[in-house]
Protein backbone atom coordinates (compact mmCIF):
# COMPACT_ATOMS: atom_id res chain seq x y z
CA UNK A 1 0.00 0.00 0.00
CA UNK A 2 3.02 2.39 0.66
CA UNK A 3 4.50 1.80 -2.23
CA UNK A 4 1.26 2.56 -4.47
CA UNK A 5 0.84 5.87 -2.55
CA UNK A 6 4.14 6.70 -3.15
CA UNK A 7 3.51 6.36 -6.83
CA UNK A 8 0.19 8.06 -6.49
CA UNK A 9 2.26 10.75 -4.71
CA UNK A 10 4.82 10.80 -7.59
CA UNK A 11 2.66 10.83 -10.58
CA UNK A 12 3.18 13.91 -12.74
CA UNK A 13 -0.10 13.98 -13.61
CA UNK A 14 -2.59 13.56 -11.13
CA UNK A 15 -6.03 11.09 -11.91
CA UNK A 16 -9.41 12.55 -10.84
CA UNK A 17 -9.92 10.15 -8.50
CA UNK A 18 -7.16 8.36 -6.01
CA UNK A 19 -9.43 5.86 -4.81
CA UNK A 20 -9.71 4.71 -8.72
CA UNK A 21 -5.99 4.65 -9.12
CA UNK A 22 -5.65 2.92 -5.50
CA UNK A 23 -7.95 -0.18 -7.02
CA UNK A 24 -6.15 -0.46 -10.01
CA UNK A 25 -2.61 -0.48 -8.97
CA UNK A 26 -3.79 -2.91 -5.90
CA UNK A 27 -5.47 -5.27 -8.40
CA UNK A 28 -9.04 -4.72 -7.12
CA UNK A 29 -11.45 -4.40 -10.15
CA UNK A 30 -13.60 -1.84 -10.39
CA UNK A 31 -17.53 -2.03 -11.20
CA UNK A 32 -18.13 -2.75 -14.84
CA UNK A 33 -19.34 -0.19 -16.75
CA UNK A 34 -21.90 -1.55 -19.66
CA UNK A 35 -20.25 0.50 -22.44
CA UNK A 36 -17.04 -1.04 -21.66
CA UNK A 37 -18.66 -4.27 -22.16
CA UNK A 38 -20.02 -2.91 -25.07
CA UNK A 39 -17.01 -2.38 -26.59
CA UNK A 40 -15.23 -5.67 -25.37
CA UNK A 41 -18.10 -7.36 -27.84
CA UNK A 42 -17.47 -4.98 -30.65
CA UNK A 43 -13.95 -5.56 -30.59
CA UNK A 44 -14.14 -9.47 -29.90
CA UNK A 45 -16.85 -9.26 -33.15
CA UNK A 46 -14.36 -7.30 -35.23
CA UNK A 47 -11.71 -9.68 -34.36
CA UNK A 48 -13.72 -12.40 -35.95
CA UNK A 49 -14.56 -10.90 -38.54
CA UNK A 50 -10.24 -9.57 -39.30
CA UNK A 51 -9.70 -13.88 -39.18
CA UNK A 52 -12.44 -14.32 -41.67
CA UNK A 53 -11.27 -12.13 -43.97
CA UNK A 54 -7.84 -12.90 -43.54
CA UNK A 55 -8.83 -16.11 -44.44
CA UNK A 56 -10.17 -15.73 -47.45
CA UNK A 57 -7.95 -13.14 -48.77
CA UNK A 58 -5.36 -15.95 -48.43
CA UNK A 59 -7.55 -18.56 -50.48
CA UNK A 60 -7.94 -16.06 -52.87
CA UNK A 61 -3.94 -15.04 -53.27
CA UNK A 62 -3.72 -19.15 -54.03
CA UNK A 63 -6.33 -18.84 -56.46
CA UNK A 64 -4.83 -16.11 -58.57
CA UNK A 65 -1.48 -17.75 -58.36
CA UNK A 66 -3.00 -20.82 -59.96
CA UNK A 67 -4.56 -19.07 -62.91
Amino acid sequence: LFAVLVTLYEEPEKPDSALDFLKHHLGASAPENPEIEALRLEVAETKEKYEAVLEENIKLKTKVKVY
